[in-house]
């Protein structure tokens, strides 16, 4: 398939982006960090962010100079604590609605859900902009302007857009909201702005989007005549195997076309990565988390067997001490979701970072040399909204 390129200025100094981290350090440092992560009741994971982004920053390179991330994780803690503050009677609202709505089985909840996807726009801006002025290159720091309310409210519009148009917007949705988040994005005194279109993005991914309704169609189709009820069992396992494929795909498109688009004054970008380049990270996460998932599930089978032949040492134990069973559960479930959350960060962050910035070419690199600082440091407090909302980006 033809790539679309954007057109450049014409090119001067020019250097691969380069990753030198490794993904056993990586391992080394989200284990740990998940470790902390249950001895704190989760609260470390405000340093375990912190730690990830200096190891990907500084893993990450142009012309020998990595970057550098100086937010700290006070910053995180002290923003999420105060947008706790904010947000705990939104939700304790939302939470008494919500039972009252279900009680006269109306839908009182609706606009509080529009406003959460509002507001969660929002935060994704605030966080975006508190993570530009925290990340530094060459001695001078990115900064961004721009409202917040302004671009959620652009966010909102065109994801409803995208939703009557059944999908097909969704390129150019993404395509104003870059625009809007690289206009005010600066480099020292150099300005952002982002050169992609919705028209490129849609090129390139529209086979996706045509497989994807051909599979909804069929599926329609199939519940419709409905020959062998049995059979529409096979219809989530279809879901489940092509899902992987086409995610990983319209990433990888996705990157590429950002990748491409991005522009600081003259100074511009080129990606090459592939459109299956990250397929084999979601299946190699999807395989280790199947894989604990089986263990898992042997070790219950054997626990029910021991069980079955010491029944009656087993019922007086669990009458003498009713919660062992109840945390026996909790520890089971913990240990889960640590070891899935390890293997997402490694493959699906550090993995994922790392093929797509080793896939960039930065040109016009002289335009840069002489950049003068611009810009302020701005709170930690819509980064606090991001994880409190859980749509925190990286």
């Amino acid at each position: 398939m033809n790539e679309t390129t954007f057109p450049q200025a014409p090119r001067g100094r020019s250097a691969r982006v380069v990753f030198t981290g490794k993904r056993r350090d990586f391992f080394r440092l989200v284990r740990r960090g998940a470790l902390l992560e249950l001895v704190t009741a989760g609260f470390y994971r405000f340093w375990l962010a912190t730690d990830m982004r200096r190891a990907l920053w500084s893993g990450t390179a142009v012309e020998g100079h990595p970057a550098e991330y100086t937010g700290t994780a006070k910053e995180l803690l002290i923003g999420f604590l105060f947008a706790l503050a904010i947000l705990a009677p939104i939700y304790l609202v939302y939470f008494l609605i919500g039972i009252e709505a279900e009680r006269a089985k109306a839908f009182a909840s609706v606009p509080l859900v529009v406003f959460f996807y509002a507001f969660g726009q929002f935060a994704i801006f605030r966080a975006r902009r508190y993570r530009a002025t925290r990340t530094v290159w060459r001695g001078v720091r990115f900064w961004m302007s721009g409202s917040g309310w302004a671009y959620s409210w652009r966010a909102c519009l065109w994801s409803l857009f995208a939703l009557l148009t059944l999908g097909l917007a969704l390129p150019w949705r993404e395509s104003a909201l870059e625009r809007y988040k690289m206009r005010h994005l600066h480099y020292g005194d150099l300005p952002g702005r982002f050169a992609g279109t919705g028209s490129d993005l849609f090129k390139r991914g529209f086979w996706l989007w045509l497989l994807c309704a051909g599979f909804v169609v069929f599926f329609a189709a199939f519940v419709w005549a409905r020959p062998h009820v049995r059979l529409l069992a096979l219809v989530p396992l279809g879901f489940l195997i092509a899902g992987p494929f086409v995610y990983s795909a319209y990433k990888a498109i996705v990157w590429r076309w950002w990748l491409s688009g991005i522009r600081f004054g003259d100074v511009c970008f080129e990606s090459d990565l592939r459109s299956g380049a990250l397929m084999g990270l979601y299946w190699v996460t999807i395989g280790w988390i199947a894989l604990f998932v089986v263990v898992d599930i042997i070790v219950i089978v054997l626990i029910a067997a021991l069980v079955r032949f010491n029944t009656a040492e087993i019922a007086l134990l669990l009458r003498q001490h009713p919660y062992v069973f109840f945390g026996v559960n909790i520890a089971n479930y913990l240990v889960m979701v640590l070891c899935a959350g390890v293997v997402v960060r490694v493959y699906l962050i550090q993995g994922i970072w790392g093929r797509v910035v080793a896939s960039a070419t930065a040109h016009n690199l002289e335009r840069a040399d002489d950049v003068s600082a611009r810009g302020d440091l701005v709170s930690a407090l819509g980064e606090g909204f991001a994880d409190g909302l859980d749509v925190a980006g990286f």
